[in-house]
């Protein structure tokens, strides 16, 4: 099984191609400077061919998607001959609001809850859809899952999560402490807790 991870931020795009049997990185790469003058650096890691480093255009993340797809699957730095080796696609979510807690399957019901996050973060939910739509787009029947990074905080209590202002902010416009960078403190956290033994449930970890 294949999996695709996409990382789409406010100018960038990064993204590993997964061997789910063998948890192998098959490819990875960057595209960088997107909406200025565009550069994609493409890795493949499983069959020593070369790698792609070169400026190009990418005017939005649709057309980064679309650089990437061709690379992963081209003759020269390619590692699967055909977008039908992808079986999933991953998609880091910088906001879930108040209603993702946890990874969710991407339909239309989880489009239009992202669309209502843009206000919560204008600069990368956009980014967000675009690169999840450009996925679906060009693989219509593999799943799309978003990960979001506000999930991993969602324990956080109502007296830490409040602010000390008017509490109808909250209510109408959904103004609240969410943590961001979860995916990066799950991770974090487990493999400390791995590296010294310890059961998650009796820790006191601080990432």
């Amino acid at each position: 099984m294949n999996v695709l991870v996409i990382n789409a931020g406010s100018s960038s795009l990064k993204y590993q191609l997964f061997d789910m049997k063998t948890e192998r990185i098959l490819a990875k790469g960057m595209c960088d400077r997107i909406g200025l003058d565009g550069h994609l650096k493409h890795a493949p890691v499983s069959n020593g061919k070369p790698v792609f480093d070169n400026d190009m255009p990418l005017p939005t993340h649709a057309e980064a998607i679309s650089a990437v797809i061709e690379k992963l699957t081209s003759e020269d730095y390619g590692v699967i001959g055909s977008l039908s080796e992808i079986n999933a696609v991953g998609h880091r979510v910088v906001h879930g609001g108040r209603k993702y807690f946890g990874s969710a399957l991407i339909d239309e019901g989880v489009l239009e809850a992202l669309e209502d996050c843009i206000r919560l973060a204008p600069l990368h939910i956009p980014a967000n859809l675009m690169g999840i739509n450009a996925c679906r787009a060009s693989m219509p029947s593999v799943p799309q899952v978003a990960v979001f990074d506000t999930a991993f905080h969602y324990t956080i209590p109502e007296s830490a999560y409040i602010y000390p202002i008017p509490y109808k902010y909250y209510e109408e416009n959904d103004i609240r402490r969410y943590g961001f960078h979860g995916t990066s403190h799950r991770y974090v956290s487990a493999i400390a807790l791995e590296h010294m033994d310890i059961k998650s449930g009796s820790s006191k970890l601080i990432t």
